[in-house]
């Protein structure tokens, strides 16, 4: 017998299936709450129990706190309900770019493998049927023999998607990561993976006509790759800017790409970085981490733009320090982070801001 869940303040109610949590159960109706890790690490999804009472499964401590529980609140992502009726109420924000696409599971054949560094794989799917998407989310994929279902961000544009059927991953090696090991590893043309999506609330604002400035590090590229191709083959006329960081040239991947772009498109500036290459190699562009390069490149001044930024933590706030330095406030500064189990004890949000 189905829980009944209703969600303040949209006063919409849904059903829920024994065991299914409430972030599941609201995604596949296309109601979105926030959320990020996915696995309890965050706390970016904390909702307020207003009626019965849900199991907080595997929620981290730090990411709810033993007060917060006492308080009613709990975190969607791991909470269950027991009672036959459920109310919460989550921090929905109205957004006039946001599209209400249903969570779904679809199944893949690997196309194609790809190293695309020493450390960051390309993972090319076939999907069984279209996946609708916008660009900058990521599905959930499920790995032979793990436990849980792992974030990846989607890298190509729905266009290429709705053209080729084919979805691109670009999967970074993480030590001692069952899931990432087995896809560097063991992975195979022709074998089947099972994915969910779309999922993820990082998408280009295009309503506030602003430009924009995208941030990335390491395989943090995917997302933004997909944005900006998708910006740019929607005809975007206002200025692009990409600054991405990699630790030394043998792993910066699609630089040349993104230079054909810039060649193409005089809109899109595209700012490479690398933060420990070699004093002496033949490395003639910008040497430092992407924080300090986009500081440099924008003499400092931020006001007016957008920026997406997209990577492991650290790099995510010393940007967002160095944005808001550049007059650059919350309400035009979005995030995408990766977290890891390794996270769990670190993974916080700041108290003085509302989403990033």
């Amino acid at each position: 017998m189905s829980h009944q869940l209703t969600i303040e303040p949209l006063g919409v109610t849904i059903d829920v299936a024994p065991g299914q949590t409430l972030l599941d159960a609201a995604l596949r109706q296309g109601i979105y709450l926030p959320h990020a890790c996915g696995h309890g690490l965050c706390g970016t999804c904390k909702v307020q129990v207003l009626h019965g009472e849900v199991d907080h499964g595997p929620a981290n401590p730090f990411a709810l706190m033993d007060v917060e529980r006492d308080e009613g609140k709990t975190l969607a992502c791991c909470a269950t309900a027991l009672s036959d009726e459920i109310v919460i109420e989550a921090d929905i924000d109205e957004d006039p770019d946001a599209e209400v696409i249903p969570l779904r599971d679809v199944d893949t054949v690997v196309e194609r493998v790809e190293a695309l560094t020493p450390t960051i794989r390309g993972i090319w799917l076939r999907l069984s049927q279209p996946l609708h998407f916008q660009a900058g989310q990521y599905v959930q994929v499920h790995v032979p023999g793990v436990e849980g279902a792992r974030a990846f961000s989607i890298a190509n544009s729905p266009q290429e998607v709705a053209a080729t059927g084919l979805l691109e991953l670009n999967v970074r090696r993480v030590q001692g990561g069952a899931a990432t090991t087995w896809l560097h590893e063991q992975l195979q043309p022709g074998q089947r993976l099972r994915i969910s999506g779309p999922n993820g609330r990082f998408f280009v604002r295009r309503a506030e006509r602003k430009p924009m400035v995208f941030m990335a590090g390491g395989s943090g590229l995917s997302s933004p790759r997909a944005m900006i191709r998708d910006l740019l083959d929607q005809g975007w006329t206002l200025p692009i800017t990409l600054v991405y960081g990699q630790r030394n040239r043998e792993e910066l991947y699609y630089d040349a790409e993104f230079r054909a772009l810039a060649r193409r498109y005089p809109h899109f500036h595209y700012v490479p970085c690398l933060s420990h290459e070699p004093a002496d190699s033949a490395w003639d562009g910008a040497r430092g981490f992407v924080h300090e390069v986009a500081q440099a490149h924008f003499s400092g001044q931020f006001a007016g733009q957008q920026a997406y930024l997209c990577g492991p933590p650290p790099m995510i706030e010393a940007c967002i320090s160095v944005l808001m330095k550049g007059r650059l406030f919350e309400r035009d500064i979005y995030t995408e982070r990766f977290f890891t189990a390794a996270d769990a004890v670190n993974a916080s949000r700041s108290p003085l801001f509302h989403r990033i």
